[in-house]
């Protein structure tokens, strides 16, 4: 594990040399076909260093955060093309990964808590550095401290189980199980906040409007899944108590992905509604964890990585659009297929992936998360048909909206699409739709 974390520090200097921008995206992609060759242990943690090591959860998020990154940097060309910084913004992106690395990937619990808070501040400095209007302070701000504000119980928490346990390995917390409610809320409020679950999630909205693309890209394929694999680590422990609240959870995060789908065709901003598109799906996903079933682990683990995929690919679709016409408003990107009939099809791709069409990891994800969810509770049925059905509806709202009708005067140059925009899209929509084959590296976990 060492070994990929030394490869990151030694990519820090070639930020600031010049021309170095493709150079370090190649050296991101290179470093995930190494990480993916690399030995796994399916039952147990493997590859163990310095406290560093990862088990089968770990291993699926940290190759999707070394795919997203090296996207990342391949969306941000803009940057790189207007000289905007673009060797602090380098920094800021490796510096961001190693935190992301070593939160998936280290073993003690104080340390993930430390790493986990530490990933929020080269995302903070993505937003306040690079976004586009002035509220990028407020919404940053928002990020900080609806985070901030959830996480300092989960430290105490944290202190508690040193205390009783006098240890931290996360391995050995599986011979644990703790009855209190106070333990229970101060472990699982950062993650609910951080997924973001109904109620707490004003914040994500404000901040992926206002992110850079690489923000937005990072927030909704990686930080969203920071919670969810927070959840499945600590809930080993607290399986007791859970049987007793799970009813909470599971009735707010249904109601609430029923609002947050209906809120979706309120919006007139494209970024603003994939983003209430992530709150209904972490929604359901919160449901499928704390039920606490086999269904509801497998399913809440496959949709994170797909919705990973797929969020940030429609995060690259709408800021296509914005780069040519300057506006996230529907009213302004409309018409699209006259000027740019391939970039159509990606469009289609990614908008049919978005509603769990096969064959994406959408679709097992949540064919898992409805059956663990119905077998919890039969009522459970009426609102995630609704959820079903207007996530297919928004998808298919924002496609016809953009790429169809009568195309805006206002435009006055435009320029079909390059290949490095294609290629990355491919980079998003393939893994989506082809890990579906290799779908028991998913299933054999738990």
């Amino acid at each position: 594990m060492m070994k990929f974390l030394l490869m990151m520090i030694f990519m820090i200097p070639l930020c600031f040399k010049k021309n170095m921008f493709w150079l370090v995206q190649m050296l991101f992609m290179s470093m995930m076909f190494m990480f993916m060759n690399s030995t796994i242990n399916i039952m147990n943690f493997c590859n163990l260093s310095y406290m560093l090591g990862y088990d089968m959860i770990s291993y699926g998020l940290i190759l999707l955060s070394i795919w997203i990154t090296s996207l990342m940097i391949m969306a941000s060309e803009s940057l790189y093309k207007n000289n905007f910084y673009s060797s602090l913004f380098l920094f800021n992106i490796i510096f961001l990964m190693m935190m992301l690395f070593l939160t998936f990937s280290v073993m003690n619990l104080f340390m993930f808590y430390l790493f986990f808070e530490s990933s929020l501040i080269p995302t903070l400095m993505l937003i306040i550095g690079w976004g586009y209007q002035p509220e990028r302070i407020q919404a940053g701000m928002y990020l900080l401290f609806y985070t901030l504000f959830a996480s300092l119980p989960l430290l105490m928490g944290i202190f508690y189980l040193y205390k009783n346990m006098n240890y931290m390995m996360i391995y050995f917390m599986k011979f644990y199980d703790y009855n209190l409610m106070m333990l229970y809320l101060c472990l699982i409020m950062a993650f609910l906040v951080k997924m973001p679950m109904y109620f707490v999630h004003l914040w994500l909205p404000k901040a992926h409007v206002e992110a850079p693309i690489s923000g937005s890209m990072i927030l909704a394929a990686i930080m969203l899944k920071l919670g969810g694999y927070g959840l499945l680590r600590v809930m080993i422990i607290l399986q007791e108590i859970n049987l007793k609240m799970s009813f909470i959870w599971v009735v707010i995060s249904l109601v609430g992905g029923f609002y947050i789908s209906l809120k979706c065709f309120c919006q007139i901003d494209m970024k603003s509604m994939i983003a209430y598109s992530s709150v209904a799906h972490m929604s359901v996903v919160i449901g499928g964890i704390m039920t606490m079933n086999y269904w509801g682990y497998m399913g809440s683990y496959i949709l994170m990585i797909g919705h990973g995929l797929c969020s940030s690919g429609m995060f690259c679709l709408s800021n296509m659009n914005y780069e040519r016409l300057n506006s996230r408003s529907l009213f302004i990107n409309k018409g699209m297929m006259n000027f740019m009939p391939s970039m159509s099809l990606w469009w289609f791709l990614l908008m049919s992936s978005n509603m769990a069409a096969p064959p994406s990891l959408n679709l097992m994800g949540e064919i898992s998360l409805i059956n663990s969810l119905i077998s919890w509770s039969w009522l459970s049925m009426i609102m995630l048909m609704c959820i079903s059905f207007f996530s297919a509806g928004y998808s298919l709202y924002l496609y016809s909206y953009t790429q169809h009708g009568k195309y805006n005067m206002g435009i006055y140059s435009f320029y079909t699409g390059t290949s490095r925009e294609y290629l990355m899209l491919m980079l998003h929509w393939l893994p989506l739709n082809i890990l579906i084959l290799k779908i028991d590296y998913s299933m054999i976990w738990f």
